[in-house]
């Protein structure tokens, strides 16, 4: 009698995020705009950029993570990943008033910047996901752009206090995503648990996303340099 070959573990959440972490990892010297201010080299004029342009990134985000947690109502454990995600783009707004005092920036200068297509890609790729991605898959896809974030965040930290002598308030939007948060990880595995689970999350279809989504920061960064 022919023996029956053993089926395949099911992957875990973890595991696949850390597949979507690995396999999307942006090349480290493509980030021009990084590279240079880890040396020291970038005029400082760019943090008013980058400052001006997240005002609109934050808002458009927000939108998006908001109409994702109301498209996976039924979902509980992806709508709260997704509502997890919407109040930190809240609380990151509110850091990222210390980097606009900190290159003076004005109200009005805020409120009638216009922004650059290169810098709006990414939100607006990520609007599109909000529409049409299956959610547990946009969560794929986030979890590892995520981790290109935080690291950007976390070595442009570091030289506004070595190479600009920024205040702590002006760095504080950037420290707010160079460190963990292990309740987004915890988050982010439940959703795509749950994903997994219901046939829902499709691996390779969140890695088209976060392909994109990568390509698209790398955009923004290289965008505010020009």
């Amino acid at each position: 009698m022919a023996r029956t070959a053993p089926a395949a573990p099911r992957p875990t959440a973890a595991a696949v995020l850390d597949d979507a972490v690995r396999a999307l990892a942006p090349d480290t010297a493509a980030n021009r705009l990084v590279a240079q201010i880890e040396a020291g080299a970038a005029p400082r004029s760019v943090f008013a950029t980058f400052a001006l342009e997240q005002h609109q990134v934050i808002a458009a985000d927000r939108l998006s993570f908001q109409h994702l947690a109301r498209r996976a109502d039924g979902d509980p454990p992806v709508a709260d990943f997704f509502d997890l995600l919407a109040r930190g783009e809240t609380l990151a707004l509110k850091q990222l008033a210390g980097l606009a005092d900190a290159c003076e920036l004005t109200e009005r200068e805020i409120a009638e910047y216009q922004p650059r297509p290169g810098c709006q890609a990414y939100p607006s790729y990520a609007a599109r996901l909000a529409l049409g991605g299956e959610p547990a898959d946009v969560a794929i896809a986030l979890t590892a752009n995520f981790a290109a974030w935080g690291a950007y965040c976390a070595t442009v930290a570091a030289a506004m206090r070595d190479h600009y002598d920024f205040p702590e308030a002006a760095r504080a939007f950037f420290d707010f995503f160079a460190e963990p948060a292990p309740a987004v990880g915890t988050q982010a595995r439940e959703a795509v648990q749950h994903g997994l689970d219901t046939g829902q999350a499709q691996p390779a279809t969140a890695h088209r996303y976060g392909r994109l989504l990568q390509a698209y920061e790398l955009m923004f960064w290289n965008s505010v340099a020009e």
